[in-house]
């Protein structure tokens, strides 16, 4: 027994050393890995940055932890624009880069309106003298219109460039609803507010194809137009009528040379012989390459002088509260963007503030509780709007108060309006299934959440929701006529949900002019009449180590991409349909979820 005690006690301990070293170890890796990360690499004489175009690219990337660095099979899966424009601007003024290679182009874009950016960026890119090449075995549409800016675009032999427009079908939901006994109850203010059309319609309204026709066209032209202009080759119209003549996807790669949408069909080494003649090195060295996360850790040439203007991002649906839901997508989480927007307030040393603003809109509540925070924070200091892809319904709710308000071209924005969705499910459950209630109550109303889902006769409750909805309509058409400086019947008029491009926007006052986040950030400064300033990003991102531990969000990423893989087509729907459950009953959100 002695002996077996004796035995015991050392395997006890020795597993405990074991699993302290182990966990010295693993600290040991993982301060190196973030030592690593945060070292600046050496640019050496005739480099090349290399931008893989094959990653997901949104307003803002989350930053990972070195493990997240180290399990990535690719340069970087997800890439936020701000790091990739940052990046571009690094390259256009450091002297040993001679110009950038963009490589590949299956990257998906948020909206147009980043598409457009990162090409203004490339575009800026090329006043400095330095060369723009693009190579991939497939281009999608938003990948061509950035890759269009080169000064060569290459294709595969066997390539493929999927020009074919702006559009798509919405699926209506109606008419299966009413084959299993569920109605839906539409409450809204706003001809033009067209979010629930997709359960109580089985097409269109003459109203929502009006203002998506408007939108899809002004983006399509702005695509063109720009296309047209890099190319040289090829008018707006010339390229128009390729698109509309032949589905270009299926087109013989020989007649994208031909018609002058690409400069050479050519296998990579022959790209890489190109670039290489390019450098004036010989076909025997090796390309100095930089990849994004290099220039992410490569140092700005300038060193911050000067005061504050601090660059506040906010993007994502907006929500009351931080959810468990099972989709990853970053939120604007009304209550933190509240606490954010209030410390910036406070803080002295920031002397003007851009709030980039990138949203469908969501919770009505949220949206205005965030709108009454940027007014109290433009009574302590300048406020300017920059808003990037999206900035519609509560996106535009919290950008209202602003001073000045940029827009880009492409941008998104007004869906000035209100709506309560509920469905009744009385012929499903009573009429189908044989359900049946009862109950008691004290009061008149004490049961009208269960008889807006499950009674027939519920003429009286949805008389009060409409109110409810109304009142909210009137608030959304106040901040509105206070910020911009308008009547209430002046924002009406161009109000009830309708959606606009910025570039329709801005006759009727929605916006202030059309530029860039740079220019905003320029517009802060004059405004706060301050010659010297940097600009500073706002919310700091979570310390690597913290990341590491959140198991809610690694856990909720999991689910995430087996979800995806397990419905295929059928997720999105089934992610909608959990956030709506979830969501405020009075929302100010998009009529649905734009797909470019």
């Amino acid at each position: 027994m002695k002996s077996f005690l004796k035995y015991t006690f050392a395997t006890i301990c020795g597993l405990f050393i074991f699993s302290l070293l182990s966990c010295l170890l693993c600290l040991i890796c993982f301060v190196g890995m973030a030592a690593a990360g945060s070292s600046s690499p050496v640019v050496k004489e005739n480099s090349v940055f290399v931008l893989k175009l094959d990653g997901a690219i949104q307003e803002r990337a989350e930053a990972g932890s070195p493990l997240d660095m180290l399990m990535s099979s690719s340069d970087m899966s997800v890439m936020g624009l701000d790091d990739i424009i940052a990046s571009i601007g690094k390259a256009k003024t450091h002297p040993d880069i001679k110009g950038i290679y963009l490589e590949g182009g299956l990257s998906t874009f948020d909206s147009p309106a980043t598409a457009q950016q990162l090409r203004d960026a490339l575009k800026d890119f090329k006043k400095s003298g330095k060369w723009i090449y693009a190579y991939a075995d497939h281009y999608t549409q938003a990948a061509y219109y950035v890759a269009s800016v080169a000064d060569s675009i290459g294709l595969n032999q066997t390539g493929m460039i999927e020009l074919k427009g702006i559009g798509g079908k919405r699926e209506f939901m109606k008419g299966l609803y009413d084959k299993i006994g569920v109605r839906y109850q539409a409450v809204r203010v706003g001809k033009y507010k067209s979010a629930v059309e997709g359960v109580i319609r089985q097409d269109m309204s003459p109203e929502n194809r009006e203002q998506t026709t408007a939108y899809q066209q002004g983006i399509w032209q702005h695509m063109l137009k720009d296309m047209a202009a890099s190319r040289k080759k090829l008018t707006a119209e010339q390229l128009d009528k390729l698109v509309s003549d032949s589905i270009l996807a299926f087109a013989a790669p020989a007649d994208y040379l031909k018609s002058g949408l690409i400069d050479m069909l050519a296998y990579p080494e022959a790209v890489s012989a190109a670039v290489k003649s390019k450098l004036g090195v010989d076909d025997d060295d090796d390309i100095n390459q930089l990849l994004l996360s290099d220039m992410i850790a490569l140092p700005a040439q300038e060193e911050e002088h000067g005061d504050e203007v601090a660059v506040y991002y906010a993007y994502g649906e907006i929500i009351d509260e931080a959810t468990s839901l099972f989709a990853t997508e970053h939120s604007i989480i009304g209550k933190e963007t509240v606490n954010d927007l209030n410390e910036l307030a406070k803080d002295d040393h920031v002397k003007a503030v851009v709030i980039r603003v990138n949203s469908p809109g969501g919770s009505a509540v949220a949206s205005e509780q965030i709108a009454h925070a940027i007014a109290n924070l433009k009574a302590k200091k300048p406020v300017v709007i920059s808003m990037g892809g999206l900035a519609a319904s509560g996106g535009y709710m919290m950008s209202a108060y602003g001073n000045y308000i940029f827009a880009e071209p492409t941008t998104i924005t007004g869906s000035i309006g209100i709506f309560g969705l509920v469905p009744n499910v009385a012929e499903l459950v009573t009429d189908k299934l044989g359900v049946t209630f009862d109950g008691t109550k004290t009061n008149r109303y004490t049961d009208f959440e269960e008889n807006l889902v499950l009674s027939k006769d519920n003429a009286e409750e949805i008389r009060f929701m409409q109110t409810y909805v109304d009142r909210g309509y009137e608030t959304f058409l106040k901040i509105v006529a206070d910020g911009r400086k308008m009547s209430r019947d002046q924002v009406h008029e161009i109000a009830q949900g309708r959606v606009w491009l910025a570039t329709d926007a801005k006759p009727i006052k929605l916006v202030d002019q059309i530029g860039s986040l740079n220019d905003a950030v320029k517009k802060a400064a004059e405004l706060a009449k301050i010659e010297e300033y940097h600009s500073k990003s706002y919310p700091a991102p979570a310390p690597w180590y913290e990341q590491l531990m959140d198991m809610d969000k690694k856990r909720n990423t999991y689910l995430d991409s087996e979800l995806r893989e397990v419905l295929g087509g059928f997720y999105q729907p089934v992610v909608d349909a959990r956030r709506d459950m979830q969501r405020n009953r009075l929302q100010a959100r998009l009529p649905y979820q734009l797909n470019f």
